[in-house]
């Protein structure tokens, strides 16, 4: 399965944040999985990266040329791509991914994850999509999202079709189960 994290590129967090990403590199390469990512040398998507490749697993890095700067990205990964824009990006890693991971990250992860958990939503794919919740850092968004249940802005069947989790190999368990078994995503918006 090649499944695709999205994460923070940020050289600032606490080393937490840095050492559970390469950890689960290191547990998709131990369990077959190859990586598809953004591209970023630095940061959390920097640290899965180097899990796959310690753990002798494959990386497919993607981002647009305007990328291409000194110590941005990671082109020694197993394919590069470079597109045009950010959305074409977006689509090849769609594209290229059978699953989706959210690790802790800002306002590009947030947008990257939603627009996947809306296209989930909206039955125009049904791939498997995990938050990864390090040391409760989703949290207040997870509860946000139960308060959107409740005051009536979503349906409580979306919080069905992805899964939070702080322990890496329950998170790829729940992946590879739901690869081998998506669920019905037919009762979750009539258009």
């Amino acid at each position: 399965m090649n499944i695709c994290m999205y994460g923070a590129s940020s050289t600032d967090l606490e080393r937490i944040y840095y050492d559970a990403a390469e950890h689960l590199g290191r547990r998709m390469a131990a369990r077959g999985h190859g990586l598809v990512f953004g591209g970023g040398a630095q940061g959390l998507m920097g640290a899965i990266a180097r899990g796959i490749a310690a753990g002798g697993g494959r990386a497919v890095g993607i981002a647009p040329a305007f990328f291409d700067k000194p110590g941005i990205l990671m082109k020694d990964c197993d394919e590069f791509i470079f597109t045009d824009t950010m959305r074409e990006r977006k689509q090849l890693m769609e594209n290229r991914s059978d699953a989706f991971i959210m690790a802790p990250g800002g306002i590009g992860t947030y947008e990257e994850f939603f627009e996947i958990l809306t296209l989930k939503q909206l039955g125009q794919l049904n791939k498997p999509i995990a938050v990864f919740n390090v040391s409760s850092y989703y949290d207040l968004l997870l509860n946000l999202l139960d308060d959107m249940v409740t005051k009536g802005f979503m349906k409580s069947s979306c919080l069905d079709i992805f899964g939070a989790f702080s322990d890496a190999d329950k998170m790829l368990d729940y992946l590879e189960r739901e690869l081998k078994s998506p669920p019905d995503l037919s009762h979750l918006k009539n258009i």
